[in-house]
Parts: structure tokens; C-alpha cells; sequence
């Protein structure tokens, strides 16, 4: 995942420093690009049986490799303004209280309509002050944040671009089929496969899912940086597994969902700038986030064994 995320990145500054490609047209390569990736990654896992792990490995040797040949080595900056304001700009004030409020009034419809229909299938309802005590809590969180990033330049683009892609892929998770075949596949294959889901299919899917997210993360990574660099990306893939694990995903399969994620990544990048703040040597911050990730990895096999 990191050195597609470096690659994708690399191409868009490539083409737009080097070549003189519009913002929009480099935005659309990268992202074609890391989706072609995904479904190149995952033919070999769906269709030839190579293990997952063993196919991400080899591709974050080869994409970090191709990124740095076709850069030859060096930093490729600066990028149009245009392009750099993706990742450096900020909602008007306002305009992010207006946000604000409409994820309130989202969340109280999506409560309500969550009541109504299981009062009509005749299942157990939450009593209302639980889901309303829910909603005040969240509001609050939701009035909180955007107060106190307003007290800064107002709320980022990237978390913007963040916030819409999670609200996307809960509902794809949640509220379609195709999200409870994922769910169903990492609980147990075989049981899957005789439900009759086509799990190559699926798997396949997954994957360009996955590199058109690594791209994503490219544009975002470069226009914040304004630039593209041969290490960009590098050591994303633990902190990324690190992230999903914290957030509950369990990586025997079947358990976890994108919020989790969401919040396991903002507990990691929390420490990360924690520890640069506190001016914390380079290897020590190595050696506490691959502690972390061990621990992170060993509740969660622990956790499954009690259940078991």
C-alpha cells in the first residue's frame, strides 16, 4: 500500500511538473493507475492462489522500485496551485459549522428511520433516551472538532475528502451486498463459497478498491507536501495494519468496520506527531510503533481465543 501510494503520487507530479499536465488530468492518470495496480495485485491473489501477503510484498518492491526509476531518484516539485491546494486548504468557517449541522440533522434521520424500521420487522428497540443520548454525544463531538479547528484555518480538505470516502464505504459495508460478502468471505471461505458468492470476484474487487484508495492517499500525500519523493509513503503498510487492528479489525477475519479504522489511524498518527513533538530520536519512535503493532496484533489473537 505505501509504495503505490508513493508511485501514484509520483506519477501525478511526474506528469504535471515534468510534462505539464493539468490538475484534473493527472488526479484522474494517478487514480487509474492505482486501480490498475489493485487489479493486477489482485489477479494473482484471486485467479493464480498466491497468498495476499506474499503479492503486497512483492509489490511494494517493484512499485517502490518503479518509482524510483522513473523519477531517477530526485524530489519532483513544485506542483500548479492548483494542485497543492487539495491538500493545503481549508473550508471557510462557516461553512464548516454548515457541516456541521447537516451531519447532525443526518444522524438524527438515520436514527429515527433505524427505529422505525425495526419497530415494523417487530425487533427490540434501543430505548430513546440510549439512541438520543447517542446523538447528543456525537453532536457535541461533531460541534467540538469543527470549533476547535476553526480556532485554527477551519477544517482541512483531506479530512473533508476523508469524512465523504468513510461515509461512502460504511454505507458499501453495511447497507449492500457486496459489503456483507467481504464480511462473509473473511469469517469463512468455504462456508462463502458454498453460499454461492463468487469469491474471486470478489477478492478481485477488493483489490482495486484498495489501489484506487492508495492513489487517493498519493494526490493527497503529494499536493500536501508539494512535492513527490522516492521514500514517499514508506512504512504506511505497518501503520496501516497497525490502525485497523486498534480500531477492532480482526486480522483472522470477519470483524471490524471502517469507523474503527478511521479512529485506530488517528490513535496512530496521534502518537506519531506526539513523539515528533517531544522531539523523540528516530529509532525510539521505530521501536514504539512495532511494539505497538505486536501488542495490537496479540490482543486481538487473545481476544479471539477467549471467545473460541
Amino acid at each position: 500500500m505505501g509504495s503505490v501510494v508513493g508511485l501514484t503520487g509520483g506519477i501525478a507530479a511526474i506528469l504535471q511538473v515534468w510534462h505539464g499536465w493539468g490538475t484534473i488530468s493527472v488526479i484522474l492518470v494517478a487514480i487509474a493507475a492505482g486501480a490498475l495496480i489493485g487489479l493486477w495485485q489482485g489477479w494473482w491473489v484471486a485467479y493464480r492462489g498466491v497468498p495476499a501477503f506474499i503479492v503486497t510484498l512483492g509489490g511494494m518492491l517493484i512499485f517502490r522500485g518503479i518509482l524510483i526509476g522513473i523519477s531517477n531518484g530526485e524530489t519532483v516539485a513544485p506542483l500548479d496551485n492548483s494542485f497543492e491546494a487539495i491538500g493545503n486548504s481549508y473550508l471557510p468557517y462557516a461553512i464548516g459549522y454548515i457541516l456541521a449541522i447537516v451531519s447532525i440533522i443526518l444522524l438524527f434521520v438515520s436514527v429515527e428511520r433505524n427505529r422505525k424500521k425495526r419497530k415494523e420487522l417487530g425487533l427490540a428497540l434501543n430505548s430513546k433516551a440510549n439512541d438520543y443520548g447517542k446523538i447528543l454525544g456525537y453532536s457535541l463531538c461533531i460541534f467540538v472538532l469543527v470549533y476547535m479547528l476553526n480556532r485554527y484555518y477551519g477544517v482541512p480538505i483531506p479530512m473533508l475528502i476523508v469524512i465523504l470516502l468513510a461515509m461512502i464505504f460504511v454505507f458499501i459495508a453495511v447497507k449492500t451486498p457486496f459489503g456483507r460478502y467481504i464480511y462473509a468471505i473473511g469469517g469463512n471461505i468455504e462456508a462463502a463459497a458454498l453460499s454461492g458468492i463468487n469469491i474471486k470476484r470478489v477478492v478481485l474487487s477488493v483489490f482495486v478498491l484498495m489501489g484506487t484508495l492508495s492513489a487517493v492517499a498519493g494526490i493527497l500525500l503529494t499536493s500536501r507536501l508539494n512535492a513527490a519523493t522516492v521514500s514517499g509513503g514508506e512504512m504506511y503498510e505497518l501503520d496501516a495494519i497497525a490502525a485497523c487492528v486498534i480500531g477492532g479489525t480482526s486480522l483472522m477475519g470477519g470483524r471490524g468496520n471502517i469507523v474503527g479504522a478511521i479512529i485506530g489511524a488517528l490513535i496512530m498518527a496521534s502518537i506519531d506527531n506526539g513523539m515528533s513533538m517531544m522531539n523523540i530520536e528516530t529509532f525510539w519512535q521505530y521501536i514504539v510503533k512495532g511494539l505497538i503493532l505486536i501488542i495490537a496484533v496479540w490482543a486481538d489473537i487473545s481476544s479471539k481465543s477467549k471467545a473460541s
